[in-house]
């Protein structure tokens, strides 16, 4: 359903300009079109995916290198919620970034920023480990906030299926790294310094597939008019609020138990590399989520109701931790995994949706990613010091409080508005 106010993009105009096939002949150029075309939707899959495996490649490894680097489980949990905070904080300094070196450009040297972030980890010594941690976490943080533009301006015939496919590049990479980092670790012999490095290699693959979208788009052109209308109006405006405070609290309860899952499983008698695995088959159903529920909102009239069902079903499952994490983990994992790969799809679409061009979606992502992940960054944080406290039933309870605020925020945003309308 087209929103009020939104583009409508004719038949035969592709999101990156116009369609080389005019009448059903087929024209000389029509073949590179469609590579072209290609090659941008690999780059973009490959970079969403490289957008969780830094925090959650560590979750499963956190005990150990708490031990390994004598770190107390507040100090150990910085390293899941340094990058939050740094998503929330360049979030600010991105569509300045943009306007220098354009979009497309500014992804890649993202990128190659998150590579190298990553490699800081094999240096010895906790400061280059936290170095390492803020360095990707910025690039993240980068990226982020352009992937929604670039969603509106490159894929604008089809924002709802491509906002599905990059939530479920998100969760793939989650998975991937959840679930392979620790079997990686014992199938090499390697220490937990170089088996994170190893996920390194994927972020490169992703500086060499953005590569040529990086070279293709001329920067003055796409920067043009980047420069006009302030966040400031944002910030008075109740459409842009609500879609930022979900960002924030479908954001918060995921990076807090993204940090700190496996480690509650292991403490209630699951080995490492099962809690380790349970994070990761939650993250493989949010992928099936990530890209079923765009259509699931389309049959439900984008309403209230999706947002509400989905945050349900993770009061379920975080009530199912309460009452007995390990012998039903793989149904509070399921309805957990539903939850992440839904919430996180809402929440990116309505910066889309809720925009009434690429201009204000670029602001809109700026506002909900910085203001939401900041807030967010109390979650990893938060839950490691209420554990310190005293168990696990605090922090399970504060986070299903959380949980109302959500659907409020929910409801709000799924409303047919645009912000500033």
């Amino acid at each position: 359903m087209r929103q009020r106010g939104e583009r409508e993009v004719p038949p035969g105009v592709r999101a990156g300009g116009p369609d080389r096939q005019s009448g059903g002949v087929s024209s000389p150029d029509a073949a590179p079109g469609r590579r072209a075309s290609a090659e941008a939707t690999l780059g973009f899959v490959l970079v969403a995916v490289n957008l969780r495996i830094a925090i959650a490649s560590v979750s499963p490894l956190l005990d150990q290198i708490r031990r390994s680097e004598h770190l107390s489980s507040g100090a150990a949990g910085l390293l899941t919620t340094v990058p939050v905070i740094c998503f929330g904080l360049f979030a600010f300094v991105t569509p300045r970034l943009s306007r220098r070196f354009g979009q497309h450009a500014l992804l890649g040297m993202a990128m190659a920023a998150l590579a190298a972030g990553i490699a800081l980890r094999l240096v010895p010594g906790v400061p280059l480990l936290y170095l390492g941690t803020l360095v990707a976490g910025a690039a993240i943080a980068v990226s982020n906030v352009l992937m929604p533009a670039l969603v509106k301006r490159d894929f604008a015939d089809r924002p709802g299926p491509m906002m599905g496919v990059y939530t479920m590049a998100l969760s793939l990479g989650a998975a991937a790294a959840a679930g392979l980092t620790v079997p990686l670790r014992d199938a090499t012999g390697l220490g937990w310094r170089p088996t994170l490095a190893l996920w390194g290699i994927v972020a490169l693959a992703a500086v060499v597939a953005w590569a040529p979208q990086a070279r293709r788009h001329d920067t003055r052109a796409e920067t043009a008019g980047n420069s006009g209308a302030s966040l400031r109006r944002l910030w008075r405006d109740p459409v842009a609020w609500a879609v930022t405070v979900f960002m924030g609290v479908q954001s918060l309860e995921y990076y807090a138990l993204l940090a700190w899952l496996p480690t509650l499983l292991h403490d209630k008698g699951m080995s490492t590399g099962e809690a380790g695995w349970m994070l990761s088959f939650a993250s493989f159903v949010s992928i099936v989520f990530s890209l079923i529920t765009p259509a699931i909102d389309r049959w439900l009239g984008h309403s209230w109701v999706t947002p509400a069902g989905n945050t349900v079903a993770v009061a379920v499952g975080l009530a199912g931790l309460l009452a007995d994490p390990v012998h039903l983990a793989y149904l509070w994992m399921t309805l957990l995994g539903i939850g992440w790969g839904s919430l996180i799809t809402l929440a990116l679409g309505y910066v889309v949706a809720r925009s009434p061009d690429v201009h204000h979606t670029g602001q809109l992502s700026t506002m909900a990613q910085g203001t939401g992940y900041l807030f967010a960054s109390l979650g990893p944080l938060g839950l490691g010091l209420l554990r310190s406290a005293g168990g696990w039933t605090l922090p399970l309870v504060v986070m299903l409080a959380f949980l109302v605020v959500q659907v409020i925020a929910g409801s709000l945003a799924s409303r047919h508005r645009h912000v500033l309308a």
